[in-house]
């Protein structure tokens, strides 16, 4: 491996990492010495890399900070539009907008700038006979759920019943047809999970929500810890 594959390499791991690696672990990872680590670690921050390092803890790199597109492999990049079409064609308006926005940016940024026929991706997304495409309050529910705020919707259950809830959400669980809002509920003291497609309506309130996002999702894998199972045969066939 030359020199410079190793640099994007590094960035690579410590990327995927969300807490400090190690110039011994690195190393290992690398299969090269500690010693080359931290030159390598020297060289990518006169190159501008956002590189956080402590001694005895590791280093990490900030957030914000994105690769090249040439640090990608071809399997890489046929996944990333692979995915994002999958976006485009199933997400809610603003989040299939961005993913449109990812796409471009991806193809200028390869060789050649615009896609070209030569430069198809060749594996397409399909839409299928059953594909439901999220609804526009999908984009509040995600604002909620990043800005970690309490949320009133309106939810009508299988039944047809209409209840307005308080929740605090956390999760958006993505089937091939249903998105399922994973959520703690003021009003049962528990976790609840909402079909996206039966909220009636929703209110973000400025209220942060007392418990921090991790710790709730924490919370409820241990809870439920076979979560695809929240997808039931009713709600499968959508009576």
């Amino acid at each position: 491996m030359s020199r410079t594959s190793r640099l994007f390499e590094m960035l690579s791991v410590l990327r995927a990492r969300r807490v400090p690696v190690t110039a011994t672990d690195l190393a290992s990872e690398l299969g090269i010495s500690p010693r080359s680590v931290y030159r390598d670690i020297e060289t990518l921050r006169l190159l501008g890399a956002p590189l956080d390092g402590q001694a005895g803890v590791g280093y990490r790199l900030k957030e914000g900070f994105f690769l090249p597109h040439f640090a990608f492999s071809a399997d890489e990049l046929d996944a990333l539009v692979l995915g994002l079409e999958w976006v485009q064609q199933r997400a809610d308006p603003a989040l299939a907008q961005s993913g449109s926005s990812a796409l471009a940016k991806i193809f200028s940024a390869r060789a050649g700038g615009a896609l070209s026929g030569a430069a198809a991706p060749p594996l397409l997304m399909a839409a299928t006979a059953s594909q439901r495409k999220d609804p526009g309050h999908v984009t509040p529910m995600r604002d909620a759920i990043r800005r970690q705020r309490k949320a009133i919707i309106d939810y009508e259950d299988a039944s047809g019943s209409l209840s307005s809830r308080t929740i605090w959400p956390f999760a958006l669980v993505y089937f091939d047809d249903v998105r399922i809002l994973a959520a703690w509920c003021e009003l049962r003291s528990a976790f609840r999970h909402f079909r996206v497609d039966r909220v009636r309506g929703i209110n973000l309130l400025e209220e942060r929500y007392p418990e921090r996002r991790h710790s709730l999702m924490k919370r409820w894998q241990e809870q439920d810890r076979d979560w695809r199972s929240l997808l039931t045969d009713s709600d499968a066939t959508g009576r």
